[in-house]
């Protein structure tokens, strides 16, 4: 499936053809980017090491639901900073830390499955809609970066579009939850990557009213098309 010239398929995702390498420069460059070029707030996550040989989220969690990729702490919120100078401080003290961006701030996400993501996602460009960065995750989940204020606004129009918001996979991750980003690694079967890179076309986010509409109608589809199956 391409989409765009410039698009090309990754684990049936699309990204960016001329994108580098995402995890071609370490942890620490990646959170001293976001709170230096993107003004985002950061702060450190847990990480993956081996016990016995096998990969084992640091919290020592036998059930870790993010493992290798979630706060360490109760008051991670208020540990975030946009300085990327205590970013830089943070990380060289643990480098093999998580970046996680907490969400209600600078941006919210709306959360999808990886498929549905895709459908939108194609749709929504077909469409040339204004799109922020979306990032796809190895356990199968997309977050659309929109403006905040999307936890607010995604239920009732979800219920305006005709759907119930418990009957369809579709959330907003808004103030008091978080998000990881690229590259942090993720479980064992990979890291966090870009779908659509931040960049200067997308600074200015769009408004969660803008994407819900696509982003259900491919939750929908994708509901049902389960039923057939």
């Amino acid at each position: 499936m391409v989409v765009e010239a410039t698009i090309e398929v990754t684990r049936g995702v699309t990204t960016s053809a001329h994108s580098p390498q995402q995890r071609s420069q370490s942890l620490l460059e990646h959170a001293v980017r976001y709170a230096q070029e993107r003004a985002w707030d950061v702060f450190p996550g847990t990480w993956l090491e081996a016990v016995d040989g096998v990969p084992r989220c640091v919290c020592g969690a036998s059930g870790c639901a993010a493992p290798g990729a979630h706060p360490t702490s109760s008051d991670w919120a208020g540990e975030a900073t946009g300085s990327a100078n205590t970013a830089r401080r943070m990380w060289t003290s643990e480098p093999r830390a998580s970046v996680l961006l907490p969400t209600g701030r600078a941006f919210d996400a709306l959360e999808v499955s990886e498929a549905v993501g895709c459908f939108a996602l194609a749709r929504l460009e077909r469409m040339e809609q204004s799109l922020g960065p979306v990032t796809f995750t190895p356990d199968g989940r997309m977050h659309f970066f929109v403006l905040p204020g999307a936890t607010a606004k995604v239920p009732d129009t979800v219920r305006r579009l005709g759907w119930s918001p418990t009957s369809i996979d579709l959330s907003a991750r808004g103030e008091g939850d978080w998000v990881a980003a690229p590259p942090s690694r993720l479980g064992t079967r990979g890291s966090v990557q870009w779908a659509r890179q931040p960049t200067a076309a997308n600074r200015w986010l769009p408004d969660a009213t803008e994407l819900v509409p696509a982003l259900a109608y491919a939750c929908g589809r994708e509901a049902a098309a389960s039923r057939e199956r």
